[in-house]
């Protein structure tokens, strides 16, 4: 049973670094994109305004 141990810790640790990842893209893609993403919002709101 001793042997199944080390499998699962090296799967969390896999699962950690997709996470760390995907985490990673995330907040590159949000400070290139941010500001068009506000703006497009602000137009939406702007018009429903109307």
């Amino acid at each position: 049973m001793s042997a199944d141990h080390p499998q699962s810790g090296q799967g969390l640790v896999e699962y950690a670094l997709i996470l760390i990842l995907v985490s990673i893209v995330m907040i590159i893609f949000l400070l290139t994109m941010g500001r068009q993403i506000i703006n497009v919002f602000s137009n939406v709101i702007t018009a429903l305004a109307t």
